[in-house]
């Protein structure tokens, strides 16, 4: 998915001076943004406060939205450098194009995992005809220095490993969780895991002490270490716990984000995670030479053009504002 924001800010992100080493409960608020005609999303990363979890570097939540009169997600062609993009859906489905030749339809609970490396240009859109309802989360992982030119690729998995408990099943997209691995390719030390909590449910969910954590609410009524986190907000964990509470109020469902504190500074504006300014600047005017990025078969429609590159120069900011 693209960040379709005309007037990008630059972030910087990254480093470890920001990286809370203790347990805290620091809720996020999302920033609402139009993606395409019908589809709005709350930015929950990068946030005022904090601006990556681990190597997650970038979360949009979206839904569930009624569709059924209408064209859905429509994304066009559009750039990336330096990530991978997650597609993680609860309800619909979404077709991704990429300039690799993948064509794929992605449903609930199945992994979509695009990984641009050193180019790559995909669309997403809601297929023709669509279910009614469009329900999910697009996530970033920033890519270490040493795979950020890695050649890109995508990747599908129709079927991942779960973690289950008493009113609880855990499906690990990324990384691993007390044991179960996702078959999905990651870069650095990291977990994503789709939680499904059934109303009444009191768990405890094993964590990595060295990682730090943040959940994404995504339905439901759910506490989390004590704390009410409402669908499209996020609580933000720090490091330093073995464990997690939560409680379901309600059938609920939560994404828990987590991997090791991201040692690189970054620079992320628009869809390009860098290193340097300069990166950014080749970035966009590759896109706009359309050289490097490829093309994207199929899709019904002219690619996104790059937004104007701000007016004042990309300087670090540090890890939260």
């Amino acid at each position: 998915m693209s960040n379709l924001d005309r007037a990008p800010e630059p972030t910087v992100c990254g480093g470890r001076g920001f990286v809370v080493a203790e347990p805290v409960r620091e809720l996020l608020s999302p920033r609402h943004v139009k993606l395409g005609e019908s589809t709005e999303v709350r930015r929950l990363l990068p946030n005022l406060g904090r601006r990556m979890i681990g190597a997650w570097a970038f979360v949009d939540h979206y839904g569930p939205d009624d569709i059924a009169d209408e064209p859905g997600m429509q994304v066009p062609p559009h750039p990336h450098i330096g990530l991978q993009t997650v597609s993680w859906l609860h309800e619909g489905e979404v077709l991704h194009r990429d300039s690799t030749g993948s064509l794929q339809t992605i449903r609930p609970r199945q992994l979509g995992l695009m990984t641009a490396g050193r180019a790559i240009s995909h669309s997403e859109e809601s297929p023709r005809p669509h279910a009614r309802l469009l329900h999910g989360a697009q996530l970033w992982v920033a890519l270490p220095d040493a795979h950020r030119y890695t050649e890109p690729k995508f990747e599908f998995h129709a079927e991942l490993p779960t973690v289950t408990a008493p009113g609880l099943t855990a499906t690990v997209l990324l990384g691993d969780l007390d044991g179960s691995v996702s078959p999905g390719t990651a870069y650095t030390p990291i977990v994503g895991a789709d939680l499904a909590l059934t109303q009444g449910a009191d768990v405890r969910l094993p964590l990595d002490p060295d990682f730090e954590y943040g959940v994404l609410a995504m339905s439901g009524e759910v506490q989390v270490d004590g704390v009410p986190v409402l669908p499209g907000s996020m609580l933000y964990l720090g490091c330093g716990r073995s464990e997690l509470p939560l409680r379901a109020e309600s059938d609920a469902g939560v994404m828990l984000l987590g991997g090791e504190p991201f040692a690189e500074e970054l620079i992320m504006w628009w869809n390009f995670v860098a290193r340097s300014p300069v990166e950014i600047v080749q970035a966009r005017e590759d896109w706009m030479k359309g050289v490097r990025f490829g093309e994207v078969m199929g899709y019904d429609g002219a690619p996104l053009p790059a937004p104007e590159l701000p007016p004042v120069p990309l300087k670090p900011h540090g890890r939260a504002r």
